[in-house]
């Protein structure tokens, strides 16, 4: 045989069996497709409550008692001094203005001691 043929049936043979090796593969398996992403997870539902309303505030004490009159008129006035025939008298009506100041003042003094 000539060297040339033998290099030529070198290269058909060298083909065909390349040929053959492609015919009777089978097609690849396809690849499977990437797992769907999982649905997003809905964040935990947050129920906000709004705060129980606060109490009414009580409504403010009235210290004074509604029993508890205007200041008395007192007998010891400038005009009644003034208008005294003598000492005695004036001082009679300085006597009853300290009795009735001293009455109002412990009055006074018991509701503000109520109030503290």
């Amino acid at each position: 045989m000539r060297p040339g043929r033998a290099t030529l049936l070198a290269v058909v043979a060298a083909l065909a069996l390349a040929g053959c090796q492609t015919i009777g593969r089978k097609k690849p398996l396809p690849v499977p497709p990437p797992p769907a992403p999982a649905p997003a997870e809905r964040p935990p539902l947050i129920i906000i409550r709004p705060a129980p309303p606060a109490p009414p505030a009580p409504a403010p004490k009235a210290c004074v008692p509604k029993s508890l009159g205007a200041a008395p008129r007192y007998p010891d006035t400038e005009a009644a001094l003034r208008a005294a025939g003598g000492a005695a008298d004036r001082y009679q009506l300085l006597a009853a203005g300290r009795i009735l100041r001293q009455q109002r003042l412990e009055e006074l003094e018991k509701i503000i001691a109520g109030c503290r």
